[in-house]
């Protein structure tokens, strides 16, 4: 899964550097009060960072209002630089502005843009992640402004960063395929599931959860924002053809509400699934690892993913696995889930029924995910990622 990067460190740069250790700036300010998606990279990330045995400094510039989600203890190699709150148009405007000096007083060796964008100067050298190529390949998925705004600032990030991240191998091919980024300039560092999305044998907290939640007995789990991209009105229609051969399971939606999401609510109504389809809204992630364990069958019958982390969780959770196979998905699930085309609701209706009518099966795509997850772990992506900022700080 990651051969094409061994050989491709072997070209990088010798160090021109005398110095011993870095001093790394990290931008954590996109990070938004319910992480999700890009926020819990974000998250992720900076406590795995955290976690390394290096000789190495750390200075990640975080909302105060926002830094305590990072869940990381300030110390005098890994410390936290609180900024003002803002908008997020507010602080678009900060980061080009005040950021750099934020950066050329902490004497920042590398700066680490975790959300596509950075500042236009920087004092400097700089790496950039990109989470996916949406904005490229469904602009129409995005409200208007951000169809104007991503794009130039991608590409903008594309020239000025000398190095660029991206979260799999299929967004870097995308980004190489969209926007002309050099092969040499842009590595994949996978994203890691968190420790604590496993299995749970506790009965008690399981049922807290259900109680909680308000879950039904057995049902079919969507987790991810409310949103054209990840396809719902597909999965809501597929779920109303099979009620016709396997009446035992609702289906729960788990996540916010996003741009354009009336359309869906209006799906479920118009089809009578209003008992049937739950919205169980933003489910904070000390919860999440329930509300998976507690399903029988997970389904993301996604467009597009850079990542398609909900999947990892569930297959880290022993929960059997239906997506789609376009973009990254392939990529995750390997052969440890069914996958369909996005837009087949037929093959979508087969793979449910397939899984939902044999335990077998089912109990045997639950030990292949189990096994699979295994693989993702968010220290291997944290040390890829220290990797990155070793190669750039070695370019002369």
């Amino acid at each position: 899964m990651r051969s094409w990067q061994l050989t491709r460190w072997q070209h990088c740069p010798k160090a021109t550097n005398t110095k011993q250790s870095m001093r790394i700036g990290i931008d954590a300010t996109a990070l938004p009060p319910q992480p999700v998606g890009a926020g819990n990279y974000i998250v992720q990330l900076v406590r795995a960072l955290a976690r390394l045995e290096c000789e190495d400094e750390f200075v990640v510039f975080a909302q105060a209002g926002k830094a305590s989600l990072l869940g990381v203890a300030d110390r005098p190699s890994f410390r936290i630089s609180a900024v003002p709150d803002y908008s997020p148009a507010a602080r678009l405007i900060w980061e080009q502005s005040a950021l750099p000096l934020f950066v050329r007083r902490h004497k920042i060796d590398v700066f680490h843009s975790l959300h596509y964008t950075r500042p236009l100067w920087l004092p400097c050298k700089s790496v950039v992640t990109f989470h996916d190529m949406t904005f490229f390949l469904f602009p129409h998925l995005h409200t208007r402004s951000k169809r104007l705004f991503f794009p130039l600032v991608i590409r903008a990030s594309g020239k000025l960063a000398n190095a660029l991240i991206a979260v799999s191998e299929n967004t870097r091919q995308d980004a190489i395929r969209l926007v002309g980024i050099p092969p040499e300039k842009i590595f994949t560092a996978l994203l890691g599931v968190d420790r604590s999305f496993g299995q749970i044998k506790d009965r008690e907290r399981l049922s807290e959860i259900r109680e909680k939640y308000s879950l039904p007995e057995r049902f079919i789990l969507y987790v991810g924002l409310v949103e054209p991209r990840k396809n719902l009105p597909v999965l809501i229609r597929a779920y109303r053809a099979l009620l016709e051969v396997q009446r035992d399971f609702d289906l729960v939606v788990v996540g916010r509400f996003g741009w354009m999401s009336e359309g869906i609510l209006g799906e479920v109504a118009q089809l009578g699934l209003n008992e049937r389809v739950r919205f169980a809204g933003y489910v904070p992630r000390e919860d999440l690892p329930g509300v998976y364990n507690l399903s029988s069958l997970f389904v993301y019958p996604t467009r597009y993913e850079g990542f398609g982390l909900p999947a990892l969780e569930a297959m880290a959770c022993g929960v059997p696995v239906v997506t789609t196979d376009v973009s990254s998905m392939p990529e995750i699930v390997g052969d440890a889930g069914l996958l369909v085309e996005p837009d087949s609701e037929g093959a979508l209706i087969d793979a449910m029924v397939e899984v939902l009518a044999d335990p077998g099966l089912s109990a045997t795509m639950a030990a292949k995910g189990l096994e699979r997850a295994k693989q993702f772990t968010w220290e291997r992506t944290a040390s890829e990622t220290l990797r990155v900022y070793q190669h750039v700080w070695k370019i002369p």
